[in-house]
């Protein structure tokens, strides 16, 4: 039994195993991280901790640059529970299993500061800013909001104006090294090759802070579609204009611009497969593996452009090493100069291409290895840049069965669901049809030139190349990771999901078999009608 559960679980690869490096560069990896070297006895600030990257960004910081000094993160309290308990309860994930056990110590470097990056002055006391303005020496702005269909006001004042307050924060800091701005490698989605370069804004971002500011939220509801433009959501709209306002706040001060693609769940580190949320291809995998979706509009052959949450911060925690040791104002008698801060792309398309097609090929090849136990219909799935093909496919494989299921559940006196929930799914699908529909060229040089720089050391315990990724490998951990710590089913119950699954796949064809019957005898009565 214990053999048959080892099949199903992630494989995870020893920490200390170097691959591709020869017996010389073997020996050399034992010797002093530089990145680790340059954090050491410093004071680290992050926003957004409590996301997805941010977790990882805790986790790595602590784990790897084990004589860091301090780590402010900002938090929001939320009702009903203050940021200590929110703060517990994130520490009790499996995700920090292994930094406790290897620092066990680890909470004593963690000072947790009460703000809000949408509020001005990050919401913070005077007494904190005093604090961070004295003794932290890095920064991390990660906090942002990721609804695609957040209002205009509220995206502005998170993902623009709190980008505003944070550079003006970093200005405050005597002894700042690095200021790192996490944006995404789709904040100028509308353009279809991306450098890596600031681009002109549509709206400069102080404008914009001022009309969301001054302006009544009903009329800029009104006007969020001519604002957006040709920007799809905004999201991507605000992460854009957030871009102008760190060019235009950061002159003299160490700031790089960093731009993930599409993230999902982690390659290697600290916990293989690890992934926290719905968001993007993912909550196409969860909807696909429960039987809920079926249908997909996406170009197949298009280049999905996906990037490892794990290998996502390690190249971050790059960016803020680079910028420290080569921003001329952090040397002695240096002034501070006027330079544009550098950009990285950090893509997967450059060097590791996966289509759709090929994305859900790997999901369903290792998912119906492991099919869960919650899985409420059979797999079936289909991709199609045909509207048609997909309206059809929807109103047979969604529409059909919502209505039947939720008839007898109004029947037997039980809240109907499924049509609730296939509006959703509607919804989400049309959203994320716009990245999967749509393919660009990106450039990232200033990232590859980034992992050549690092000394061996570095590269693998900040292991960010892409080039050396196995996607086949990936989306084994990944899809196990997705049933695990997203469905909350333990690889013990996989007998049972194969059971539930092979019921389905049977219950599926009699569906079938039962509604091409219904339809065939339909249309003979119609044309029995017609012949009369």
């Amino acid at each position: 039994m214990v053999a048959d559960i080892q099949k199903y679980s992630p494989k995870m690869k020893p920490v200390g195993e170097v691959t591709g490096f020869d017996a010389m560069d073997k020996l050399e990896a034992l010797g002093e991280s530089q990145i680790g070297k340059m954090f050491a006895g410093t004071t680290v600030l992050l926003t957004g901790g409590t996301g997805f990257l941010g977790k990882l960004m805790v986790d790595k910081l602590l784990r790897c640059c084990p004589d860091l000094k301090k780590l402010f993160l900002l938090a929001r309290p939320k009702k009903n529970k203050d940021i200590a308990k929110r703060l517990q309860e994130q520490f009790d994930d499996v995700l920090y299993d292994k930094l406790r056990k290897e620092r066990p110590n680890f909470i004593e470097k963690i000072c947790i500061v009460e703000g809000d990056v949408g509020a001005i002055n990050l919401g913070l006391s005077q007494e904190d800013r005093t604090k961070i303005a004295n003794e932290v020496e890095f920064i991390f702005h990660g906090a942002a909001t990721v609804r695609f269909d957040e209002a205009l006001k509220t995206a502005v004042e998170i993902n623009v104006r709190g980008t505003r307050e944070m550079c003006i924060l970093a200005r405050s800091c005597g002894k700042l090294k690095a200021l790192v701005h996490i944006s995404t490698a789709y904040s100028n989605c509308t353009l279809m090759e991306i450098e890596e370069r600031f681009y002109e804004s549509s709206l400069p971002g102080d404008k914009l802070i001022d009309l969301v500011e001054t302006m009544d939220e009903k009329v800029i509801n009104s006007i969020t579609p001519g604002l957006l433009g040709d920007f799809p959501n905004t999201y991507a709209y605000t992460k854009s204009v957030a871009e102008d306002v760190v060019q235009k706040y950061s002159k003299g001060l160490p700031v790089a611009l960093f731009r993930p693609s599409i993230v999902i769940g982690t390659a290697k580190e600290p916990v293989a497969g690890w992934i926290d949320n719905v968001y993007g291809p993912t909550g196409v995998v969860v909807g696909a593996a429960v039987g809920l979706l079926h249908a997909l509009i996406c170009k197949p052959n298009a280049v999905a452009d996906l990037v490892p949450g794990d290998m996502v911060v390690n190249a971050c925690i790059a960016t803020a090493w680079k910028t420290a040791k080569d921003y001329p104002g952090n040397h002695e008698d240096a002034p501070p100069p006027d330079l544009t801060p550098p950009v990285y792309n950090f893509v997967s398309s450059t060097q590791k291409p996966l289509t759709w097609s090929k994305f859900m090929k790997y999901n369903e090849i290792y998912g119906l290895e492991v099919p869960t136990v919650q899985a409420i219909y059979y797999y079936v799935f289909m991709l199609t840049s045909s509207r048609f093909a997909y309206t059809l496919y929807c109103f047979f494989l969604h529409w059909i069965p919502a209505y039947i299921i939720d008839g007898v559940a109004v029947l037997i006196g039980k809240k109907p669901m499924l049509r609730k929930a296939y509006t959703k799914i509607s919804k989400f699908s049309e959203v994320i049809s716009y990245f999967a529909t749509r393919e660009w060229k990106f450039h990232s040089g200033n990232t590859e030139g980034l992992v050549r720089e690092l000394c061996p050391a570095d590269r693998q315990t900040f292991d960010f190349d892409l080039s050396r990724l196995d996607w086949s490998e990936y989306f084994y951990n990944y899809v196990r990771g997705v049933r695990v710590y997203l469905l909350k089913d333990p690889v013990e119950t996989v007998p049972a999901g194969l059971r539930r699954h092979n019921i389905l796949k049977y219950s599926h064809y009699i569906f079938c078999a039962v509604l091409t019957f219904v339809l065939v005898r339909l249309l003979w009565a119609a044309w029995s009608l017609l012949d009369l």
